[in-house]
């Protein structure tokens, strides 16, 4: 599966959390804008050839509540039945070589997406900002490494990142401080 090993990225505050808790939080449904990273800057996490982007998908509200969390589960076949755009949302997939691996970044903003399909990318390029597109509760950034754009029988791949202290595969929930 191609989401093997994905990983979310979640921004929060310095006290950890991705929006200021309030009523809306317990019993309703949140605008993106309200969270730390509704449109921050994403960039391209390594150099290769944009062979896919999509946007236009709108960004919804937030759903951090557990009431709100279930009619949005119930809309899940349906979501997978329209497609890539309705589960990734707006993206961008970057192949690292001719052949792959395929890297996707996944839940952009709205008319965020500013790069071109056959573009090269460097690292650190901005390639969008961060939103709440597809199959997305909270706004994040879905990364995942694949063998195949061919998302139904694509595999994953690990994820490591290159640190001062070498490179590393992130741990579940782990909190990892950017500049």
């Amino acid at each position: 599966m191609g989401t093997t090993f994905a990983i979310d990225f979640i921004p929060v505050d310095l006290h950890g959390r991705s929006a200021a808790w309030n009523w809306r939080a317990v019993v309703a449904t949140e605008r993106p804008e309200r969270f730390v990273g509704f449109g921050a800057a994403v960039v391209a996490p390594s150099t290769g050839t944009v062979v896919i982007t999509h946007d236009g998908e709108d960004d919804h509200e937030a759903r951090r509540s557990q009431l709100t969390l279930f009619p949005y589960m119930a809309g899940q076949a349906r979501r997978i039945q329209r497609g890539a755009g309705a589960i990734a949302g707006n993206h961008v997939v970057i192949a690292l070589g001719d052949d792959g691996p395929f890297v996707l970044i996944a839940h952009l903003r709205k008319g965020s997406v500013c790069v071109d399909v056959g573009e090269v990318v460097e690292t650190g390029q901005l390639i969008g900002q961060c939103g709440n597109s597809g199959n997305s509760t909270q706004p994040h950034v879905h990364v995942q490494v694949t063998d195949s754009t061919q998302w139904s029988r694509a595999r994953g791949m690990p994820i490591a990142f290159e640190t001062p202290m070498g490179v590393e595969l992130p741990s579940e929930s782990q909190i990892i401080l950017v500049s």
